[in-house]
């Protein structure tokens, strides 16, 4: 039987964050340290984050800043839609490098992780039934791997577009979360959940997506097994 994972909270700024790793210490500083790196380079490039599309970061940015724009231009966003997913992911490599075996960092949605027994990573829509009592199972040989999702409908980042869930399955998590913030973007109606599947999963690096608008789910891509939760 997998052990029973224990998460705890951890709030910074506007970030919410349920971590569950044993080095939890490593993962929250990680976290502080890379936000003081950032919000210091914005000081220095003004235009890098309200910018809704790629941006080339100066040559003094630091390595997060220059990861997230180099998702962002493949997928076509601005790139503070790589922020969370970056932020997970570099706080969960942190916490291994300095010993956990397992990391799990779920920023806002936005999830980086590293296990050694089977996860399941729900998908909430808040809205549409069957949806939102579907989940991921994934299993160790399949990290690490970043699960990141948006919506035009939840949260607190900005979409153009009235999708109920985007959720992308990719190795680096700045992609996944730039892709995410894209996939959302695209879907206006449920007739616009293929095409966007199609643009999206022909992005270098993604490695399947899930798109839910109204009464329909468009699955496209190499996704972990989709499960039903027990709510």
């Amino acid at each position: 039987m997998p052990h029973s994972r224990i998460y705890r909270t951890f709030t910074y700024r506007e970030a919410v964050l349920r971590i569950c790793c044993s080095r939890f210490d490593v993962v929250t500083s990680e976290i502080v340290r890379q936000r003081h790196l950032l919000e210091d380079y914005l000081k220095r490039q003004p235009e890098y984050q309200p910018s809704l599309v790629p941006i080339e970061p100066h040559s003094d940015a630091p390595e997060i800043a220059r990861h997230m724009a180099w998702a962002a231009s493949l997928v076509g966003v601005g790139p503070m839609a790589a922020v969370a997913g970056a932020m997970a992911q570099w706080a969960a490599k942190a916490a291994l490098a300095a010993g956990a075996e397992e990391a799990i960092v779920d920023n806002g949605g936005d999830i980086y992780l590293k296990v050694l027994e089977p996860a399941i990573i729900a998908l909430g829509t808040g809205t549409v039934k069957l949806a939102s009592r579907l989940a991921f199972h994934v299993e160790p040989e399949e990290t690490p791997v970043s699960i990141c999702s948006s919506s035009g409908k939840m949260g607190h980042s900005m979409s153009l577009g009235q999708c109920d869930l985007a959720t992308i399955v990719a190795k680096d998590a700045a992609l996944a979360d730039a892709a995410a913030t894209q996939a959302a973007n695209l879907v206006q109606t449920p007739e616009d959940i293929n095409a966007a599947l199609a643009r999206i999963t022909a992005i270098q690096g993604i490695a399947g997506a899930l798109i839910v608008k109204d009464d329909r789910i468009g699955l496209a891509g190499r996704l972990p097994r989709l499960v039903k939760t027990s709510e």
